[in-house]
């Protein structure tokens, strides 16, 4: 079944649960590519020139007519997330368009969460006045590590007294709502650089820090670089030590571990990041963006030529729906990612026997948890609990996150 562009989405999703309520834009230039990315990006250099302002003009006037074409009820968003790439690199103008044009064509809740990820060195008070005036209000800030000699190691272009600068900037605007971005497991990093860059992170006080593991793609710099496991990358009993140490530093500086890369203060989870874990449709635009929209999923090109040529067939989409086994295990996957769980009346008996047959390893080593509405873990040979639609399955903290691969792992060897 294809979505026809000039069809009212309600065609397709007769439950209004099932309309998107969230966009993710895709900003694809940054100043260069660093070492462990591979994300579909445009490499801008450091230096502002002609040809790179009329490539980002000529992106911004494709990323409107995207969101034009896209067929679109009447239901306001609810989250915008602005993504890349490096997006500060937008001039407040830029990013004024895009989001004018997102608002005329589905509407914009007023306590809507508008996210936007921000580089230092990329921005001044003048950019943040303006990304704010536009609408702008949540900022990601790519920090990745506070250690100078790391920052060079990444291959980014930012350097340490760049992030303070930024930093500075954010404080002195009385800017509340920041995140910042942080990686372990980089070549030469160690457990005290670790502690060292979390601890300044606590310090700068921001309601939300993000901590990434290095993950080594094979098309990256450090993944045709390096091996994983082995020098200088940090070893593996090292990397879930880096991760023992955030998840105990972090939460004793009173952020609650609500996902398993992610520590907010109360009351600042990231609602968009939310909408991808409790496995719900979102709208994506731009190049190599993704979307979940009518029970089916899809990627625009990942290159800014292929995904102009795209938009000029008229980005009529026409793959399956997901299937439900594939459904199954994306809500285990995706939900499994937070400390709350899955919620096992989103399973039917059959197969949530599977499952929790599946899981009793992994329950006996103490990864994984059953919890009734009060948080109280019952016993997972009580098959009783199963009735109970507020019973949640959960990884728990640290240990289950840990082992979250081998855990969902063995799902997918079980359904598939």
């Amino acid at each position: 079944m294809s979505i026809d562009l000039d069809s009212p989405l309600e065609k397709y999703f007769p439950n209004s649960k099932a309309i998107p309520t969230a966009a993710y834009v895709h900003i694809p230039f940054c100043r260069r590519r660093c070492y462990y990315c591979d994300f579909p990006i445009s490499v801008v250099g450091d230096q502002e020139t002609k040809s790179a302002s009329i490539m980002m003009e000529d992106y911004i006037a494709a990323l409107v007519k995207e969101i034009q074409l896209t067929p679109s009820p009447q239901y306001p968003l609810k989250t915008v997330f602005f993504g890349g790439g490096t997006p500060s690199l937008l001039s407040p103008q830029d990013l004024k368009q895009v989001l004018r044009a997102i608002a005329n064509k589905f509407g914009i809740t007023n306590d809507a969460e508008i996210s936007m990820e921000i580089d230092p060195g990329t921005f001044d008070r003048d950019h943040l006045l303006g990304y704010i005036d536009a609408g702008v209000n949540r900022f990601s800030i790519g920090v990745q590590t506070f250690d100078e000699e790391l920052l060079k190691v990444c291959g980014r272009s930012h350097t340490l007294s760049d992030i303070m600068q930024g930093i500075n900037i954010i404080k002195q605007l009385n800017i509340d709502n920041f995140s910042l971005d942080l990686i372990s497991g980089l070549p030469h990093q160690t457990l005290a650089n670790c502690q060292s860059s979390l601890n300044q992170a606590i310090a700068i006080a921001p309601k939300h820090i993000s901590c990434y593991d290095l993950v080594l793609e094979p098309v990256t710099a450090f993944g045709k670089q390096y091996q994983p496991g082995e020098t200088p990358l940090p070893n593996d009993d090292d990397t879930a030590e880096m991760y023992r140490i955030t998840q105990k530093t972090l939460t004793a500086a009173g952020y609650l571990h609500y996902e398993i890369s992610n520590y907010a203060q109360p009351n600042y989870q990231c609602r968009h990041n939310l909408v991808y874990w409790k496995n719900k449709p979102y709208f994506g635009f731009g190049m190599g963006a993704a979307s979940y929209v009518a029970e089916k999923r899809f990627s625009r090109p990942r290159t800014r030529r292929a995904y102009y040529n795209w938009l000029e067939t008229g980005a009529i989409i026409d793959i399956p729906k997901i299937s439900p086994t594939d459904y199954l295990l994306e809500t285990l996957m995706l939900g499994l990612r937070l400390a709350e769980g899955v919620s096992l009346a989103k399973f039917t008996p059959k197969n949530l026997q599977v499952i929790l047959s599946c899981l009793k390893p992994f329950h006996n080593q103490g990864w994984i948890e059953i919890v009734d509405h009060d948080g109280q873990q019952l016993d997972l040979t009580d098959q009783n609990f199963i009735r109970e639609k507020s019973v949640r399955l959960r990884l728990r903290d640290s240990e289950g996150f840990l082992f979250s691969n081998t855990i969902l792992a063995a799902l997918f060897a079980k359904f598939e």
